[in-house]
């Protein structure tokens, strides 16, 4: 029964995680903002992005629960507004007229245009380590197992070596999928969001009436 959670929670961290980091929306942006680029700043570009992100990601996920601690905001709070939080972004894939460039606006998109190193902003910020994606990781390490956080961590790696890989075959996977493609798959990530973040909601809602008096 252990080992069975154990699958099940891994599971949905990945899942989690993999649909807020999005690592095939995300190589169709970075195709985008690199498409002037040679091929090896196009794999700096790529490799410092990812490890921006991943010090970003790891941060929050191992340094969010102390700091909502320290600020007297409690998990279940938390669990509920980043419920709500990625129910908003899995609207935005849902229903945005380009879903691959739903992680920014317009005015992030130009202001990246005009840089001449994209890897932090907007590549590792917002694209990679994003809201929903920051969120998640604080929420996924609310829980107090030491194992559950190698879980989250090892699940967190992955994504980002996915996405890494995503950056490094951009242009197959543009082939692959194309511009509809990578919308259908924006789409789908959206409504499997949505799902997630409405249980967040939900456990939010049922860990905070547990904790309350009477």
């Amino acid at each position: 029964m252990f080992l069975a959670d154990l699958v099940a929670f891994a599971l949905t961290a990945f899942v989690t995680l993999f649909i807020t980091i999005g690592p095939v929306e995300t190589a169709a942006v970075y195709l985008a903002l690199t498409a002037g680029a040679h091929k090896p700043e196009r794999r700096r570009l790529a490799w410092r992005s990812i490890a921006v992100a991943g010090g970003l990601l790891l941060t929050f996920a191992f340094l969010g629960n102390p700091v909502l601690h320290w600020m007297h905001v409690s998990l279940p709070a938390f669990r509920f507004a980043a419920g709500a939080m990625l129910f908003l972004q899995a609207v935005s894939l849902v229903f945005a007229s380009d879903a691959n460039m739903s992680s920014i606006s317009a005015a992030e998109k130009n202001e990246a245009m005009k840089s001449r190193d994209i890897a932090v902003f907007p590549l590792a910020f917002p694209l990679i380590a994003g809201p929903g994606s920051l969120t998640a990781a604080v929420v996924l390490m609310g829980e107090a197992s030491p194992v559950h956080a190698l879980i989250v961590a090892a699940a967190l790696l992955i994504c980002l070596l996915l996405t890494y890989l995503a950056f490094l075959f951009a242009e197959r996977l543009g082939r692959l999928f194309g511009m509809t493609g990578a919308d259908v798959v924006g789409r789908v990530s959206g409504i499997l969001l949505a799902a997630l973040a409405a249980q967040f909601m939900f456990d939010g809602l049922r860990d905070a009436r547990l904790f309350m008096p009477g």
